[in-house]
């Protein structure tokens, strides 16, 4: 039995993983365990998670793989700066004491923290180190169903590469090429997330999100003056606009110059026409070096098969857009693209390649990607009576029974139950469900449970085999990283003065049968939900849909704006009495508001930071 341990962490969303034979036993972000959202410490609770979860003790661990090489990113680091000098000294004097206390020499502070999960630890040769890209490639590659594949990954930066292009055939994968810092596509998006107000490395999927609104009105003026697109689909930023590359910011003042107004203060600004505008310029523009990219590829190698990784392949509207031109005829994509998925990408890349260990191909080796924490009766029963919680226990199929009749209801509820989910997207095991034919839903879940913008589009959730009846796609989206249009019969097409409305106005139009996860432009971001993965979901939206016709549910993560998604039966809890939410289901355990001490009720809106 050979067991590999693997670590991200540092940058942001540091996670850890524990694969035993080749088989992924367990992987977690740290955020979950430490409510701090995208953490980027030392993954110290996550590494204890999957360490409980293999039923070994670290000692016992064969091999431990970080998933980048510090060295060759303090290189890129120092090279930079020299690049730019003088520009830039204050962004090298803050990050070079870090660089020298620990980065620099990780091996060794690795080996300390190390030593915290267990003292007979001591042998600091099993720590080995992957590349940041090698790592993201790996985890798209390996899990996936494919014997052959071609592997882009596209995120802001790694030790050096920014997108890669790999060849995966078995159990070997080959780094073809390569685009280097700082011309980024994931660090072009986030520069305009900054504009516009939202956290880099959080606020791009709100960027997103706001872009159906505008019209791509900037998108010319992005592609000739920022960035040089070749026909293969490579391309070069101009970084007389940008400021990452040394600076404390995204962007500077020819940026600000070139769009006509200055970086949205969020405490201060609105958004306005023109950010929505911005967001649909940019995404437009990212959708087509991605096709260009993606047309290139599958042209060149003859490969049918792409895997997809890295920040940028969370661009499920991206995504659609290849699935819909048919460039593949299959697609996968790893459903902890990021940085966090990286942590077990460097784990895969060591049992397959560097051991070089026959592969086992099956359809879905991430188990649904429910990889995370999962309670028992016993301990959930315990916990409810130690907080006082008001509950009744059922069995399965009465929990089933009176959650799809509460949803036909229009009841809100939180629901926990199984694994976790690895990743960034709640996929019925930690999330907040919902009847999608309500029209006052999608603006109740933002403003009253999630406590965030009202512009923010939801996503449904749907029996597999139901998927085509309801949208333009008929493949498998598990993991909640494809956008299609909803079918033509259930849409309500726009009246004439609807069309002329701009922004968030058009929020407030029913524009389907579904209107909590029918975006503006009637697309939505579609979940396929499949027995084998996940036969308690299931069974509850084949409930739902014996009581309305509707085989669709609202999903969306069960936290609050700014919050980790819930990991613990406390913070489920500290949710469901923080929020509107109206039931909360815990397995075989069902709580209802109305029920519960008021001294529980927890002023939850202002405890997180926004996101």
């Amino acid at each position: 039995m050979t067991s590999i341990l693997g670590i991200s962490a540092f940058y942001h969303d540091s996670a850890a993983a524990v694969i035993i034979d080749g088989d992924i036993i367990a992987a977690a972000q740290e955020e979950r365990f430490s409510r701090k959202k995208h953490d980027p410490k030392y993954p110290f609770n996550a590494i204890k998670y999957v360490l409980k979860e293999s039923k070994l003790n670290l000692n016992q661990i064969d091999h431990i793989v970080f998933f980048e090489k510090p060295f060759l990113k303090f290189e890129r680091l120092l090279e930079t700066y020299m690049a730019f000098a003088p520009k830039g000294f204050k962004s090298f004097s803050l990050s070079m004491p870090i660089w020298l206390r620990e980065k620099l020499f990780q091996k060794k502070f690795l080996f300390d923290k190390l030593k915290m999960h267990d003292e007979k630890f001591d042998d600091i040769s099993k720590i080995k180190f992957s590349e940041h890209h090698f790592s993201h490639a790996a985890s798209a590659f390996y899990p996936s169903p494919f014997e052959e594949a071609i592997i882009l990954t596209l995120d802001g930066v790694g030790e050096w590469a920014t997108t890669t292009l790999a060849v995966g055939k078995k159990n070997n994968l080959e780094m073809i090429k390569e685009i280097h810092f700082p011309h980024s596509l994931g660090l072009l998006y986030s520069a305009f997330t900054y504009y516009c107000g939202f956290k880099v490395n959080s606020g791009e999927y709100k960027l997103m999100g706001l872009a159906p609104y505008g019209k791509p009105k900037f998108k010319d003026l992005i592609m000739q003056k920022l960035l040089e697109l070749k026909d293969d689909g490579s391309f070069k930023l101009d970084m007389k606009y940008f400021n990452y590359a040394t600076g404390l910011t995204m962007t500077n003042n020819n940026f600000t110059k070139l769009f006509g107004q200055p970086v949205r203060d969020p405490k201060k600004d609105l958004l306005t026409q023109f950010h929505m505008d911005i967001a649909a310029s940019i995404q437009e523009a990212t959708e087509e070096i991605i096709l260009k990219i993606t047309r290139n590829i599958s042209l060149n190698y003859k490969i049918k098969n792409l895997c997809l990784a890295g920040g940028v392949a969370l661009n499920c509207v991206a995504n659609g857009k290849i699935q819909k031109e048919k460039i593949f005829e299959n697609i996968w994509i790893q459903p902890a693209a990021g940085d966090a998925g990286g942590s077990l990408g460097a784990a895969l890349a060591y049992w397959y390649h560097e051991l070089g260990k026959p592969r086992v191909i099956f359809k879905d080796q991430m188990k649904g990607s429910f990889l995370g924490p999962k309670f028992e009766n016993d301990f959930i029963e315990k916990q409810l009576k130690s907080i006082k919680a008001n509950y009744k226990k059922c069995n399965r199929d009465e929990i089933i029974s009176l959650a799809a009749k509460e949803l036909a209801n229009e009841k809100i509820i939180g629901w926990f139950q199984g694994r976790m989910e690895f990743g960034p997207r709640a996929l019925g095991g930690r999330s907040i469900l919902a009847d999608p034919r309500s029209e006052k839903m999608q603006k109740e879940l933002n403003l009253k449970i999630k406590f965030r913008e009202s512009f923010r589009p939801f996503a449904p959730s749907v029996l597999r085999e139901d998927v085509n009846e309801w949208f333009e796609l008929d493949t498998d989206s598990p993991y909640m990283l494809l956008v299609s249009k909803v079918k033509k019969d259930k849409q309500i097409r726009m009246k004439e003065e609807d069309e002329k409305l701009f922004g968030i106005d058009k929020l407030n139009i029913k524009r389907s049968s579904i209107p909590a996860i029918t975006h503006v432009d009637y697309s939505a971001r579609i979940q396929t939900v499949h027995k084998e993965t996940n036969s308690r979901y299931y069974d509850l939206i084949k409930e739902f849909k014996k009581n309305t016709n509707c085989p669709v549910l609202v999903n969306t993560s069960f936290n609050v704006r700014g919050e980790p998604i819930v990991c613990s039966i406390e913070d489920a809890f500290n949710c469901f009495m923080g929020t509107n939410l109206d039931i909360l289901v815990l397995d075989d355990f069902i709580l209802y508001k109305h029920q519960q001490d008021k001294s529980l009720i927890k002023d939850y809106k202002n405890k997180f930071e926004l996101d």
